[in-house]
């Protein structure tokens, strides 16, 4: 199975590339994490929040074919690590690779909310993009870990 993380926003500092590929080659080649950058729709010729969101969803949803769908929104479900790890272990048994989608400045469209599988709230903080993808990335190796019984993470 393979994680896309599909995130929209590009030209990431060099800190988030060397956090991220720290923790994505960890994972096992059969479990593997691929981050996807959707470049940002401009807000030029008077374009609305609206019209921004629905040109990046429509590129998200090219990036993420028939996969499973998870959504990050600051209204979705909060869960702990061990959850998580739940989650994880569900999704390798759907037999489909899974997308995570991280929305740009003006957030996802409700259409692709809709369409989610599952609305995962990350905090209820407002996260800086390039944390959010270093956190996904680190989550998704420490459920991969406890899900191997590894002491990666302790309770």
């Amino acid at each position: 199975m393979k994680l896309r993380i599909i995130s929209v926003g590009h030209k990431m500092p060099s800190w988030v590339e060397t956090a991220c590929a720290e923790y994505t080659k960890r994972m096992p080649r059969e479990l593997s994490v691929e981050i996807i950058e959707i470049k940002p729709d401009k807000r030029a010729d008077g374009k609305n929040s609206a019209v921004v969101q629905e040109a990046e969803a429509k590129r998200i949803m090219e990036a993420a074919g028939k996969d499973f769908l998870i959504a990050c929104d600051e209204r979705g479900q909060e869960v702990t690590t061990l959850v998580l790890a739940e989650k994880l272990q569900f999704w390798q048994g759907l037999g489909r690779d899974v997308s995570i989608v991280v929305g740009g400045a003006d957030g996802l469209h409700p259409s692709l909310k809709q369409q989610a599988d599952w609305l995962w709230g990350l905090s209820k903080l407002t996260l800086p993009h390039a944390f959010v993808r270093v956190l996904l990335c680190e989550q998704l190796y420490r459920a991969h870990s406890v899900n191997q019984g590894h002491p990666y993470h302790r309770e």
